[in-house]
């Protein structure tokens, strides 16, 4: 029998308290962790927690009716119950599959969704390459496939028309919050699709981490995330939060354990179950999602209005000091991506520094200074081709001709720069979260602040 869980009551959060009490390891390792888009780190109570449960419960393959089985399927049921609640949505019409990551989220709807010459696949330059690889369902299927551009600041231009202007139906996909330049695109673009006839995929995995979001107001067909990004534990977890009737218009292209009610091998017949059990195939990671619904109360005794206002005065803080590095001629030390003036931008910014010419350093020299200093920045262009080519400038055709090549001299980072001119190709990345303070920032514009530029 499990003892019963107690969700957390809010409270007045006290942010170096909480480091310190939850954090600890920060300090005592003398690190400065700025890449919480990468990864959140896990509070330490939700470990012990976790930890605590497990010696308690005998917990089985939820497939079965055993008293393990049972207990098993409960966590799962209480699971989705606290997503939806997190996420403020209607139980009544979304539903939650748990999968490894918003990667095989999305991958759930890229393989169902009927695509098809009248049913086109849209989606945001911004987008992740995990949206990206949508394309190739889409055009197995014979749809169009159709990018919205990024402008100067990396922002969705005129989405809204854009999308009228295609015409209506099919699938259309946008990050809440780029994981490259942190750029908030507006949420009020999933009403207008889906006034329009489209299916709705929002990838919020670089969103709900330090954003609340209501599923009753930004009312999306799909909704992937990544539940490690959120609370740090436990990693290869995540979610396809879905409307129930877009889940029910999937068309799953195959079976497995744990999605049919039967299947015949003699006759050739299966049936599907019904639900979000018909999308979750094998046996689902159960001991991993028992610690869901902690991760969550962690997020909410926080409070996530509290964390969107305090990660991004940081982020802010972070960029303004950036921009006010100078070389002794009085040029830029640092050139930011993204927008001008830091409105509309989540936890996320993303940064190249500059020689005394104005040229940018490669990247890869930053991360190994960050990296002699303890502070964790990720370094790339963050797994989102479309959001650097439009911050590094590539010429098309330029580029065309680059790739081209590399498909028939092999991939080379460096050889594509060289054929590039030696643009950037990619960028520094540091991002906020729950435990970040102040000394952090510092320390990482320390380094590069103290950089030797030729």
């Amino acid at each position: 029998m499990l003892t019963e869980r107690v969700e957390r009551p809010r409270a007045i959060v006290d942010f170096a308290e909480l480091r310190a009490r939850e954090f600890s390891r920060l300090d005592a390792g003398a690190h400065a962790y700025l890449d919480f888009t990468g990864s959140a780190l896990y509070p330490e109570s939700l470990v012990a927690e976790h930890a605590a449960m497990l010696r308690e419960a005998v917990l089985g393959n939820p497939h079965s009716e055993s008293p393990a089985s049972l207990a098993s399927s409960a966590l799962l049921a209480e699971a989705r119950s606290r997503v939806l609640r997190f996420l403020d949505a209607d139980p009544a019409r979304y539903g939650v599959v748990f999968t490894a990551n918003t990667t095989g989220a999305i991958r759930l709807v890229a393989e169902g969704f009927r695509f098809a010459p009248r049913a086109p696949l849209v989606l945001a330059q911004d987008d992740h390459n995990s949206v990206n690889g949508m394309r190739e369902y889409a055009r197995r299927a014979g749809a169009p496939v159709l990018y919205l551009p990024l402008d100067e600041e990396l922002r969705l231009v005129g989405a809204a028309e854009e999308l009228e202007a295609l015409g209506t139906g099919g699938l259309f996909a946008f990050p809440a919050q780029s994981n490259f330049s942190g750029v908030r695109h507006p949420l009020s673009l999933v009403r207008q699709a889906r006034a329009l006839g489209y299916s709705v995929l929002l990838d919020a995995a670089a969103y709900v981490p330090t954003s609340p979001l209501s599923l009753r107001d930004v009312p999306a067909d799909f909704v992937a995330l990544s539940f490690y990004k959120m609370f740090g534990y436990p990693t290869g977890l995540g979610a396809l939060v879905a409307r129930i009737d877009a889940l029910d218009a999937l068309k799953r292209p195959w079976f497995s354990g744990g999605t049919v009610e039967f299947v015949s091998v003699h006759h050739d017949a299966h049936l599907l179950k019904d639900g979000v059990e018909a999308f979750e195939d094998g046996t689902p990671s159960f001991l991993a999602i028992a610690a869901v619904c902690a991760g969550l109360d962690f997020l909410d005794g926080v409070g996530m209005e509290r964390i969107r206002k305090r990660t991004g005065e940081l982020t802010g803080a972070l960029a303004a000091e950036l921009r006010a590095l100078r070389h002794r001629n009085g040029n830029p030390s640092v050139t930011l991506y993204g927008p001008a003036d830091d409105v509309g931008r989540g936890a996320t910014l993303s940064f190249n520094v500059l020689d005394t010419a104005g040229r940018v350093v490669p990247y890869c020299r930053v991360e190994e200074r960050a990296r002699a200093a303890r502070v964790s920045v990720r370094g790339g262009c963050f797994c989102n081709p479309g959001a650097a080519a439009a911050a590094f400038g590539f010429p098309r055709d330029a580029t065309v001709a680059c790739l081209d090549a590399a498909r028939r001299t092999g991939w080379s980072l460096d050889r594509f720069a060289a054929c590039l001119g030696d643009r950037p190709v990619g960028a520094v990345r540091a991002s906020t979260g729950v435990p970040t303070n102040a000394a952090d920032l510092e320390r990482l514009v320390a380094v590069v602040d103290g950089m030797t530029i030729g």
